[in-house]
């Protein structure tokens, strides 16, 4: 069993280390902004600092086991990564020189606080001729009031002057 347990160990923490949309977490439980940023040497994060790495509700790496998951102490909840592991992962990214990465993982950071539901409709949304300008722009407004989301918002924003100028906006077809 306990060779059951570390497998399932290393591929929650292997899809930890994947910039996925989740949902809205229940709260972090670190504040990544006073540590020293993370570094090179930090990689692969999950590995090198697992103390850092926590589930939406708190519970450690240690704590994901197949036995926790069987007895109803591990849910789909704990599963997800947190915004702060997001961050965490930009900065060992930007480190190694890949500055856009760094915004992806920003990016997705933000989308752990939107609903599931609402992402979904959101990706809808922005199907070509799905959405007028002004549905975008109210999208990318309630992104960045609703859920703090400025760096979603203002990609919203992009996209729906990109639409106007291609002709890809609802009526145009």
């Amino acid at each position: 069993m306990a060779e059951l347990d570390e497998l399932v160990k290393k591929i929650v923490a292997e899809m930890g280390n994947k910039p996925a949309p989740v949902s809205q977490p229940t709260e972090t439980h670190t504040d990544s902004e006073n540590e020293e940023p993370m570094g090179v040497s930090d990689y692969p994060l999950y590995t090198q600092h697992p103390e850092l790495v926590k589930s939406p509700s708190g519970k450690s790496l240690e704590e994901i086991t197949l036995d926790n998951v069987m007895s109803g102490n591990i849910n789909s909840q704990d599963l997800r990564i947190t915004p702060d592991t997001l961050r965490r992962q930009g900065e060992i990214a930007e480190a190694s020189g890949r500055a856009a990465l760094k915004q992806n993982f920003a990016r997705a950071a933000e989308l752990t606080a939107i609903p599931d539901e609402r992402l979904l409709e959101i990706y809808e949304s922005l199907r070509p001729y799905r959405s007028t300008k002004a549905e975008l722009v109210g999208i990318a407004e309630e992104l960045e009031t609703k859920y703090n989301a400025h760096i979603n918002g203002k990609f919203i924003r992009e996209a729906a002057q990109y639409y106007e100028v291609r002709k890809k906006l609802k009526g145009d077809n």
